[in-house]
């Protein structure tokens, strides 16, 4: 997955200096490692990546991310839980737990053929979505 962000950032410009590289690397492995849906905050990235590489300060996380969330690589997400998390932007949705914060990666043919068919019904073409559903367990 790691060509894949920097396959986004040859296509958008960006420029992928070492540390970035590596900061590219934790994100792109923190599903892996760290679980299904894992959406790190800059705080943990930065606990990620300084075990990797202790030189990298929490300053070039930040800019990093800000780089790359403004680029269209990374997808920024509020949870409602105070934190701002982040994670590739690639095209699905999420079920969030309110009381254990879990949070259910999914995406659904049958909701997408809605999304589409209500902005033709208001005179737009869909160009990107996101539906986070907020639930609690039965």
């Amino acid at each position: 997955m790691t060509d894949s962000i920097e396959k986004k950032c040859l296509a958008n410009g960006v420029k992928l200096t070492d540390q970035r590289r590596t900061i590219a690397r934790v994100i792109s492995e923190s599903k892996k490692t760290y679980g299904e849906a894992d959406h790190p905050d800059v705080d943990e990235l930065y606990k990620r990546v300084s075990n990797i590489d202790s030189k990298i300060s929490i300053a070039t996380v930040y800019r990093t991310v800000k780089l790359f969330e403004e680029s269209g690589i990374l997808m920024k997400h509020d949870f409602k839980d105070g934190k701002a998390r982040y994670e590739l932007n690639d095209d699905h949705n999420h079920l969030i737990d309110i009381k254990s914060g879990n949070i259910i990666e999914f995406t659904d043919e049958e909701i997408e053929k809605i999304q589409k068919r209500i902005a033709e019904k208001h005179g737009y073409k869909l160009v990107d979505s996101k539906l986070e559903l907020y639930c609690v367990k039965k």
